[in-house]
């Protein structure tokens, strides 16, 4: 079973710290994401990552529509390599999407985290009469459709927008790789997933201790949605980091790994 469980979410595991840390990228990314940071973490924690079923080198024949029809599977994947690899008192970080996934985790069993820390979240990307999630409707409807009619266009054309960084266009020819090798079928329903799902009304019910890194500028989640957020997430802090772009743990490390330490200390 736990061979399949490895094998089915490309589960790696590096450091030798006696604490347990669970990383899992954001949409369209992979577990690769995560490298600069690591070194920085590794003589304390152990680092448990993974592909999200359909990312990376996931195991593809498991992905199943109807289970991934909302973030609530990849809650389940994650409490069954928690429970399958005997981890407790969990220091789970989610990135982008995965910080919801994250939160739903952890509202499932509170029991097996510690601490939730979400890079750069939004529970809600298209704005309503009393919230602001950065995206019209009609934003999320184009979006929808380029998707589906041009993925590859979608990709190089979204790359530079998420990452940010103009002066850095390495960081965006990245991010256009690692969606490019993702079967495009799947990256479309997870799009659907992603940009139409809303758990604003997830974050009260949330005890576990959280932090929200935010980075200064972020075309996809704004500090106005971090700071939705931090608001509605009881006892929570807010930490906005002097960075630009959606992926500060691969555009600015130091600062993200900072900003982590002095919360986990």
């Amino acid at each position: 079973m736990l061979k399949k469980i490895i094998a089915r979410n490309n589960i790696t595991m590096h450091g030798t710290g006696s604490k347990s840390m669970f990383l899992v990228h954001g949409y369209g990314c992979d577990q690769n994401m995560w490298r600069f940071i690591i070194p920085q973490l590794k003589d304390e924690y152990k680092i448990i990552l993974i592909d999200l079923v359909g990312s990376g080198k996931s195991d593809e024949n498991s992905y199943d529509l109807d289970k991934y029809s909302s973030l609530d599977g990849y809650a389940d994947d994650i409490i069954e390599i928690c429970d399958a690899l005997n981890l407790e008192d969990i220091c789970l970080v989610g990135h982008s999407v995965s910080a919801m996934i994250g939160l739903l985790t952890a509202i499932k069993r509170p029991s097996l985290f510690k601490k939730l820390i979400m890079i750069c979240p939004s529970p809600r990307y298209i704005n309503s009469e009393d919230y602001f999630g950065g995206f019209s409707q009609n934003d999320i409807d184009n979006l929808m459709e380029t998707l589906d009619s041009n993925y590859l266009g979608w990709s190089s054309a979204m790359a530079p927008v998420i990452m940010g960084n103009a002066d850095r266009p390495e960081l965006a020819a990245e991010l256009e790789e690692s969606f490019c090798q993702n079967n495009p079928e799947i990256a479309r329903h997870f799009a659907k997933v992603t940009f139409l799902g809303d758990n604003r009304s997830d974050l009260k019910k949330l005890t576990t201790d959280t932090l929200i890194i935010q980075s200064n500028t972020d075309a996809i989640a704004s500090i106005k949605v971090g700071q939705f957020v931090h608001d509605n997430i009881a006892d929570s802090k807010l930490v906005v980091l002097e960075t630009t772009g959606h992926c500060p743990h691969l555009s600015d490390p130091n600062q993200t790994v900072e900003a982590m330490k002095q919360y986990l200390t």
